[in-house]
């Protein structure tokens, strides 16, 4: 049986926090944890060894927050982020990051196939990048196991391996980009924006989303749930 923790809308750094206690917490032979939240404002978290200063310029609109996991930027202003953590005990815990990847993007995968009836593949490896900084941006480059639909990526994730378990941290993405808020804000504009606009698959309109956020969050998320617990 899996724990469902939804934490409702927090800070960006709150938000890292919590998962961050999660992990630190995590009992070797308890459940599965979901942690379902949301964003008090626009935000972008950064992996662990991240510099955000050599890739962003700082925004009035965006709260900035480090993750307690790896990888690339991400923006959270067009997504649906959830968190999964796996207790180190449990039969579907391996010690390969990958394996671990590709258990949890499947339920990612089964979520966004039920939901929008679309036809996505975990991606079998990386993508080539478009330009040098592409590689620190989530949505920018596809890797290994990530969803994509039509060589675009729908959802990305980063983990953290303890010896308690693992952190997952993911992001679906819902809408297009806004490139006029993204231009302000990144520092290598030509490569990453052309990246991630080439790269992206976003299944909502701005317009749309705007109206039916919450309740597409709810609806996917309990998909998500559904997907975990299988």
């Amino acid at each position: 049986m899996m724990q469902i923790f939804d934490t409702g809308i927090s800070p960006a750094e709150e938000n890292m926090r919590f998962d961050e206690k999660l992990l630190e917490n995590l009992d070797p032979v308890g459940d599965p944890i979901l942690h379902l939240y949301d964003w008090a404002r626009p935000s972008a978290t950064f992996g662990y060894f991240i510099r955000p200063e050599n890739h962003l310029n700082s925004h009035p609109d965006i709260d900035f927050a480090r993750r307690p996991t790896g990888g690339g930027i991400v923006f959270h202003i067009w997504d649906l982020a959830f968190s999964f953590l796996m207790p180190s005990e449990h039969p579907q815990f391996s010690l390969s990051t990958l394996d671990n990847y590709r258990f949890v993007n499947r339920a990612v995968l089964e979520t966004v196939q039920s939901y929008f009836s679309l036809t996505p593949e975990l991606i079998p490896q990386d993508a080539a990048a478009l330009g040098p900084d592409c590689q620190n941006f989530c949505m920018a480059k596809p890797t290994q196991y990530d969803v994509v639909y039509q060589g675009r990526k729908i959802a990305g994730a980063a983990q953290r391996r303890r010896r308690q378990g693992y952190l997952h941290q993911g992001t679906i993405s819902l809408c297009v980009p806004n490139l006029e808020l993204l231009n302000e804000v990144l520092k290598s504009k030509k490569d990453v924006l052309e990246a991630m606009t080439t790269f992206t698959f976003a299944p909502i309109e701005a317009h749309l989303l705007a109206k039916t956020r919450i309740d597409l969050q709810k609806l996917l998320a309990a998909k998500l749930q559904e997907a975990l617990n299988s």
